[in-house]
């Protein structure tokens, strides 16, 4: 495995609010990846880092040399590349663990618009929504 494409998004319903990853993987041996996964109550920033860290995560899993990631949150992207200081203290730990998984690779991020990131937006809602049923219980 040597480059790897990543397509990160995270959201809630409701800030703070039941909440989704969603993350689509292209260059794969195997092919598209795409993964939804379901992250509890959450804000959306966090939500962001943690699709983030699962792109990461898998692709460190894959054995993937270069990994490019594109992202549709501005804030994530700007405190990635450096021209943001992460200052909050809910996102640090995050912000600070994607930093450190992200020398493991030739790695980038870049933001790209909403329109540009629909499946992994798909991807995201669909964790959030199927869940957010069982929120109360």
């Amino acid at each position: 495995m040597s480059a790897l494409v990543a397509y990160v998004d995270g959201g809630s319903l409701g800030n703070p609010g039941p909440s989704g990853i969603g993350v689509v993987i292209e260059g794969s041996k195997s092919g598209k990846l795409r993964i939804a996964k379901w992250i509890g109550h959450q804000d959306n920033n966090v939500a962001e880092y943690v699709a983030l860290l699962e792109a990461l995560q898998c692709a460190l899993s894959l054995n993937a040399r270069v990994l490019h990631v594109y992202s549709d949150s501005e804030v994530i992207v700007k405190q990635m590349t450096g021209e943001y200081t992460c200052r909050s203290p809910r996102l640090y730990s995050l912000h600070w663990i994607c930093r450190k998984l992200a020398r493991t690779f030739e790695f980038s991020i870049s933001h790209l618009g909403r329109d540009y990131n629909s499946e992994a937006n798909g991807l995201a809602n669909s964790a959030a929504r199927t869940f957010a049923q069982y929120r109360y219980f």
